[in-house]
């Protein structure tokens, strides 16, 4: 790295939105490595409410082990964070399904740490449609009772795998800015699971973001695409609807190249595509190679110092890396 891209990263807020990876706790000392302020673990999402205490339960387990890692309920929680050297975390679910049909389970999770409850998951749920449904349905009256219940708990609502008409029902019904925090651009790589500039732009309508992802068949047609590649959507979102609702949601995840090996992850890959979850059109068979530079949370540093070498301002990188994320946290959390 530059030196000026170190010092710029050692000093900005950076928050990664979204990681599955995160499923063994111990892999946070990866996010520490790369100088991550904030990242969230999926704990959650096509499970049922039982599976998804006992993965919370594993989470707050491990807090207790650790000094240098804190929950952060709020935006002051994460500044504090920073200023003491800690990392912060706060807990996702992928997938409104941990809710069941009681919606009183919202305050449970938000009691728990869980700040971002994203609808659904490529599949229909009792919510609406995820994006891989080929009828696309809207917000069923149950879904847009729990986006009325997500606002009441500050709790922020991600349309991230969720279909397009669901998204834009979600959008109108929430009173809160509603996010992606992992959605790639259609209009720069045409894959399934990214998204229209027309859901991006209903999503910065709402003063919300949108997180651009590493996941390889969301970033390029490359089964090793480049960093280059991967910060093409962040140029589009720029683009499109301003710097202010660019973010990072990389999906680092637990079968990816250079954490599992390529037989294992095969037989992971398989159970999911078995299960419905995946489609093997939108996610293609492993191994699973991470952006050239940032292949894991560990060298996270050279994003940074790839946007300063594109020519994106000081002020800008710090958005994109975290000051964006910061703003919605006041807007929901706080």
């Amino acid at each position: 790295m530059t030196i000026a891209s170190d010092i710029l990263h050692r000093d900005a807020i950076v928050v990664d939105a979204v990681s599955p990876l995160l499923e063994d706790p111990g892999y946070i000392d990866w996010y520490i490595q790369g100088g991550v302020s904030v990242v969230s673990p999926t704990v959650g999402g096509w499970q049922s409410a039982r599976a998804t205490l006992k993965n919370i339960a594993t989470w707050c387990a491990f807090l207790q082990t650790r000094a240098d890692v804190v929950m952060v309920r709020t935006s002051g929680d994460v500044l504090q964070a920073k200023r003491e050297g800690k990392t912060g975390v706060y807990l996702h679910l992928q997938g409104s399904d941990p809710v069941e049909d009681d919606l009183n389970l919202v305050d449970a999770y938000k009691m728990l740490g869980v700040g971002v409850i994203q609808l659904c998951y490529n599949v229909r749920n009792r919510v609406g449609d995820g994006c891989e449904e080929p009828g696309d349905a809207g917000l069923s009256r149950f879904g847009r009772a729990l986006v009325r219940k997500l606002n009441e708990a500050k709790v922020v609502v991600d349309c991230s795998h969720t279909g397009l008409r669901t998204s834009l029902d979600a959008v109108e019904a929430s009173s809160a800015p509603v996010i992606l925090s992992h959605a790639n651009s259609h209009a720069v790589h045409p894959n399934g699971r990214n998204v229209p500039d027309e859901l991006i732009k209903a999503i910065a309508a709402t003063g919300g973001i949108i997180g651009t992802a590493g996941f390889p068949a969301f970033v390029s047609g490359s089964p090793r695409p480049s960093l280059d590649e991967m910060i093409a959507h962040i140029d589009h979102i720029a683009q499109l609807v301003g710097i202010d609702h660019a973010s990072l949601g990389m999906d680092y995840y637990w079968a990816q190249a250079g954490v599992m090996e390529d037989a294992e992850a095969v037989k992971a890959y398989d159970r999911m595509n078995k299960a419905g979850i995946w489609s093997s059109e939108n996610y293609p068979p492993p191994p699973h190679y991470y952006p050239a530079g940032i292949e894991t949370p560990r060298t996270f540093q050279a994003l940074t110092e790839s946007m300063l070498r594109l020519g994106y301002s000081e002020q800008d990188t710090r958005k994109v890396l975290g000051e964006n994320w910061l703003r919605i946290m006041r807007a929901v959390w706080d």
